[in-house]
């Protein structure tokens, strides 16, 4: 029986970052997932694999193009509210999902393992949202069954226009920044005058058997060291495999920001720098 094929859009504006090769490298290795990221830039991309695809459209493009589909204006006036509409990108982009049978969003600030390790055709078939987090749904890596229910849902938060339209970052696409409450067991539903995110979404659906989710702690976040890339995997303390490292604080705490030339079989994150060889 074939995989369930995936589909990761992630939308990028400017230069592409300093750790972008790793992000590239860490694709190679997952050729079964496709990577698409929605971009004005134009330069090419060293090392790129097929599965690594650049749709070209201005960030203009884009705003006109939600401000059609949502029928009223939406405000996307800086790179990073393109985080309050990754829940939209099936519904705003339907022509380049249509061929998979989920669609995520993702981010470039990765380094992947191996994402098939984790997302099986067990868990595939038997959810129809799957975040990369036990406790909220996860901006950095979500997917989504494509279909009409799923590609849409984001429309069941009360607030969608409100987020959609306003200049404010909500951080609809995770949980509103109710990040340390649901860390510390908190449940989404104790803050009912907050913004209806996408973790409140889901889990109403979820409690309400209109949707399956699966929720597990497969990533790594911070600057921990202790890291090590080897041939498409991600390990932490020799210990355990997780699915992808999130370099959200690495990126900025890297004391020597460089790329590894070339990049080897095997690398190690240290809190503040990557190297080829362990200390």
């Amino acid at each position: 029986m074939k995989k369930p094929s995936i589909a990761i859009l992630t939308c990028w504006f400017g230069p592409y970052p300093w750790y972008f090769p790793y992000f590239i490298h860490s694709c190679v290795y997952n050729p079964s997932v496709d990577f698409i990221i929605i971009t004005s830039n134009t330069e090419s991309i060293a090392g790129k694999p097929a599965n690594v695809k650049i749709v070209n459209k201005s960030q203009e493009e884009i705003i006109s193009t939600a401000t059609q589909k949502l029928g009223f204006k939406v405000n996307i006036d800086y790179a990073y509210k393109f985080c309050d509409f990754k829940p939209a990108y099936g519904f705003l982009f339907p022509e380049i999902i249509h061929d998979y049978d989920f669609w995520g969003h993702g981010d470039i600030d990765v380094v992947y393992g191996n994402i098939r390790e984790f997302m099986t055709e067990e868990v595939l078939n038997n959810h129809d949202v799957v975040s990369s987090r036990h406790d909220y749904i996860t901006g950095t890596f979500c997917l989504f069954r494509n279909n009409q229910q799923m590609n849409t849902l984001f429309m069941e938060s009360k607030d969608y226009k409100k987020v959609f339209s306003e200049a404010e970052h909500f951080c609809f696409d995770e949980c509103n920044f109710l990040f340390l409450e649901l860390q510390n067991g908190a449940s989404v539903f104790d803050y009912p005058d907050r913004i209806q995110s996408m973790t409140y979404v889901v889990k109403k659906a979820e409690r309400e058997k209109r949707l399956r989710a699966f929720f597990d702690f497969i990533i790594i976040e911070g600057a921990t060291g202790k890291i090590k890339w080897d041939k498409g995997k991600i390990i932490y303390k020799d210990m355990y495999e997780a699915m992808f490292y999130h370099l959200i604080r690495f990126k900025t705490e890297c004391k020597r920001p460089k790329i590894l030339c070339p990049i080897p079989d095997t690398f190690y994150f240290t809190p503040k720098k990557i190297m080829s060889f362990k200390k």
